[in-house]
């Protein structure tokens, strides 16, 4: 834009940008469609999963939850957002879920098969699955270390990509094992000490 409006063309010329500036700008409004679509997508298969919006609304809070990791994340590296950060928040939104999931679908089972109060079913549901919920981030986020720290060829598009990954999953195991079972005592709408078949 600056250069368009500060460099004066003789009459019958004009600037086009092509290259990689072209295939940048394309590379952008493909992203700016992809990941709404991601996002919806996710929303779809959890409520199919569940049947309801209750508790596919509550997973789905592990997206903000890990958008917000990512996003710290590249601020602290000093990385701008890029196409790569966003294929990278995609991945991220999708791991992020799969955590709430393994979670929520531990708490729906231990309802179904005992009269516990939700505050013991959380209780159990979170000392059960936090081994699981912890490997997955582990895994995933020591995966992304050695794409975040390169330098060589790519880095630039490594490091991105690698950082959204890892500042993510580190917001929303963290907020997975502590928000989502306090939300849902709120979404349950039942006191502690009353038990689930009451």
């Amino acid at each position: 834009e600056r250069i368009s409006r500060d460099v004066a063309l003789p009459a019958g010329y004009y600037i086009r940008w092509g290259g990689q500036f072209e295939n940048l700008q394309a590379a952008s409004r493909r992203l700016a469609v992809v990941v709404p679509l991601a996002l919806a997508l996710i929303f779809a298969m959890l409520y199919l999963t569940f049947g309801s919006i209750k508790p596919a609304a509550l997973i789905y809070l592990n997206v903000p939850f890990a958008a917000t990791g990512g996003v710290v994340a590249l601020l602290l590296r000093g990385l701008p957002f890029s196409i790569s950060a966003g294929v990278g928040f995609i991945a991220l939104f999708g791991v992020a879920v799969l955590n709430g999931v393994v979670l929520m679908t531990q708490v729906r089972d231990i309802e179904a098969r005992t009269d516990l109060t939700t505050l013991e079913v959380l209780r159990r549901a979170c000392a059960l699955r936090m081994r699981p919920v912890l490997m997955t981030a582990l895994v995933a986020s020591l995966g992304f270390v050695p794409m975040a720290i390169a330098t060589g060829s790519g880095a630039e598009v490594q490091r991105p990509l690698a950082t959204v990954v890892i500042g993510g999953l580190i917001t929303s195991t963290a907020l997975t094992l502590l928000v989502l079972p306090t939300v849902y005592s709120l979404f349950r709408g039942r006191k502690a000490g009353v038990p689930n078949g009451v």
